[in-house]
């Protein structure tokens, strides 16, 4: 994914980066599996870049991750209007709930599991199912910073257990990652068993974020978009509807329990 001026200044310092380390372009092609005169319409914009020409680049060019971090951020911006406010609320906040009545959290979503999921909408091009899966990954990223917020993440155990043969080999990864997480620290995981009854979660999926002053917003998805939430009544209802879905819940070391149960049934 180009966007100008980013892809414009993505250029501009690849041409930068490949004259300092005194590379001719037909030098610099060869170390990237390319030919001079690609790499030469590259640069003056007549030919497109995308992600694995870029990690060759800063590979080759030692510059540690900078023109694929420029392509990063320049699809984080690219995000639609009604995503950016929730994508800021994300990155400043200090705790985020997250539950969704059919899929793992993306936040806490494996690549693997994460492709398939986009995928399944079939109006995506190969192109924007790797465009998006990258913003999805990159997001991700707040979990491992120094200062990481707290993740509450609320899971169906039928989530965990759709797997068919074909499938079976992602969800046991994803299954993994979730204890992993747990693990790690900062992350919670709470599994509601498949006898529970019928919960308010199943009108749809919940995500909040709490902010460094104790506010919060909530956002909600839909096939054709979403909403960032900021109306005090709106957001009193929707941790109401969070109280209802966590109180259904299983404790932290019962889900546990039941997400290795679920890998372990898979090896029987």
């Amino acid at each position: 994914m180009e966007s100008e001026p980013t892809a414009e200044l993505i250029r501009a310092q690849l041409r930068r980066l490949r004259l300092a380390a005194e590379l001719t372009q037909e030098d610099f092609g060869k170390l990237v599996h390319f030919s001079g005169s690609q790499i030469s319409a590259i640069e003056l914009g007549q030919r497109p870049f995308d992600r694995l020409f870029l990690k060759r680049a800063d590979e080759v060019l030692n510059s540690d991750g900078l023109l694929l971090g420029l392509l990063r951020i320049a699809e984080l911006h690219g995000q639609p209007n009604w995503l950016r406010p929730w994508l800021d609320a994300e990155r400043a906040a200090r705790q985020l709930r997250c539950y969704h009545p059919t899929l793992v959290p993306g936040l806490l979503q494996t690549e693997h599991y994460a492709r398939a999921v986009i995928r399944a909408d079939d109006l995506l091009s190969d192109d924007e199912v790797e465009r998006r899966l990258a913003v999805r990954m990159e997001r991700q990223a707040i979990l491992t910073r120094p200062d990481p917020p707290m993740l509450v993440a609320v899971i169906e155990e039928a989530t965990l257990r759709r797997a068919d043969e074909s499938f079976r080999g992602i969800m046991t990864q994803q299954v993994s990652h979730l204890l992993d997480c747990v693990k790690r620290g900062g992350v919670l995981v709470h599994v509601i068993p498949a006898d529970a009854s019928v919960h308010v979660g199943h009108a749809g999926p919940i995500t909040l974020a709490r902010g460094v002053e104790g506010e919060w917003l909530g956002h909600l998805e839909n096939h054709v978009g979403g909403t960032t939430i900021d109306r005090d009544d709106e957001i009193a209802t929707l941790l109401a509807r969070w109280e209802g879905v966590r109180s259904v819940a299983l404790p932290k070391g019962q889900s546990e329990v039941l997400m290795k149960e679920v890998m372990e049934s898979w090896t029987i």
